[in-house]
């Protein structure tokens, strides 16, 4: 029995944990089961994947990995991580549009709980979904595709309208991408270029503490396929090129990082901050993410770096980045490109209450909570900040009419009204 998440700020209050080791198994587990919820790699911070019942790993389900190149797609087993998957997608010719931070992380989870990676015009992770499997509160089999009616409201479900085993997602041609690391961006030039920075690299993250000194590190990583010219120079308005491989957090080990230095590589040897053979984090760490719309993206950097002071002495390191707009439903870019402000903290008391004030600073500029961190919203800006909410409650009222998905995270939030 598992009874903790990765990072181990929450236990988990389940009952039972099953590990099917069919998809037979697994129809007849949520069929007879009054309340259940799947465990993808448990990189959540939150309750999001608890239940008073059972929660199910699909560890034990059969590997998949299905290409079908007509169709320029991939299918994979819902409990697969992504770096289990992306070199032998690579070996075949093929890629993903984009990684997160960690591939450690199971693809479904990730899909479901809006996880995204970076990119001016690159689309959270989910935006890469064609087609779900999923098994429904009967235990039946289900399949939608992208055209579907509802299937926008499918993918970043929050594991609220069934079990989804297996994932199908767009492929495109394999590329290779360098990454450059440059050091000791001013507020100044950040604020003044923040564009021009965001879209120098086909992914660009920033790093700071939200201290006087701006960001210590940004991380370009650009597709050698593309204009590279952000990349290739010895400075970024003012910032300079790093020397030597860096992690995000000063003196951290470097090894753990994807290679750096402009030397080219696999697309899923660079997209992801962190190598899959490492553990990025011995876990005592807590996460809280807020996207907001790009048009608001200054005014809401603004807003937390007068924050600054009270945030920084509980704080390992903050990112910056950005995301292209889409049209799933609870997708924290539904609707509008996204600015996103990430947050890695201490295992502190006091990172709770500054929740709060962070939430009501960047409350003004409509920024969404990412559903798989830590946050202080509250619920009853939901609907606002989810104009297909109600849209999406029906279609979980439909799927799921007994609440066999619902659990406390659900809702105080999601069917909070």
């Amino acid at each position: 029995m598992i009874s903790a998440n990765w990072a181990g700020n929450y236990q988990y209050g389940a009952r039972e944990l099953a590990s099917p080791a069919s998809l037979e198994q697994l129809q007849e587990l949520v069929a007879t089961t009054p309340r259940i919820k799947a465990l993808g790699s448990r990189h959540s911070f939150n309750d999001v994947a608890d239940t008073e019942g059972t929660q199910v790993s699909l560890a034990g389900l059969p590997r998949e990995l299905t290409i079908d190149e007509s169709a320029r797609t991939v299918r994979v087993n819902a409990g697969a991580k992504y770096g289990e998957f992306v070199e032998e997608l690579a070996e075949a010719g093929w890629a993903i549009h984009n990684l997160a931070s960690l591939p450690h992380i199971s693809v479904a989870g990730a899909v479901a709980t809006g996880t995204h990676g970076s990119g001016d015009r690159n689309g959270i992770l989910g935006t890469a979904v064609a087609a779900l499997e999923f098994v429904t509160a009967n235990g039946e089999i289900a399949r939608a595709k992208r055209g579907d009616p509802d299937f926008d409201g499918l993918v970043v479900s929050l594991g609220a309208l069934g079990v989804v085993t297996s994932v199908t997602l767009d492929i495109e041609p394999r590329f290779d991408v360098r990454q450059d690391v440059f050091e000791n961006l001013g507020w100044p030039q950040l604020l003044a270029h923040f564009d021009e920075v965001t879209s120098a690299a086909y992914s660009v993250s920033m790093f700071t503490n939200w201290d006087e000194n701006g960001a210590s590190q940004v991380w370009l990583k650009s597709r050698v396929d593309a204009d590279v010219t952000g990349a290739s120079g010895a400075e970024l308005f003012g910032a300079a090129k790093a020397t030597q491989q860096r992690h995000p957090l000063p003196g951290g080990p470097s090894e753990y990082t994807t290679e750096q230095g402009g030397v080219s590589g696999p697309w899923w040897k660079r997209l992801a901050h962190f190598k899959l053979e490492f553990t990025p984090s011995n876990g005592e760490e807590l996460q809280t993410e807020y996207l907001v719309p790009r048009a608001h993206a200054i005014a809401a950097i603004e807003a937390t770096r007068r924050l600054g002071p009270r945030i920084s002495p509980h704080l390992f390191i903050s990112e910056i980045r950005t995301m292209a707009a889409d049209e799933l439903w609870l997708s924290p870019s539904y609707g509008h490109d996204s600015v996103g402000i990430h947050f890695t903290w201490k295992q502190e008391a006091a990172v709770t209450a500054l929740l709060r004030e962070i939430d009501a600073a960047l409350a003004p500029f409509d920024a969404r909570p990412h559903w798989g961190k830590l946050f202080e919203t509250d619920a009853t800006r939901f609907d606002s900040l989810y104009p297909r909410l109600p849209e999406f409650r029906r279609l979980a009222g439909r799927l799921d009419p007994d609440g066999k998905f619902r659990n406390a995270f659900l809702d105080r939030t999601v069917f909070a009204q």
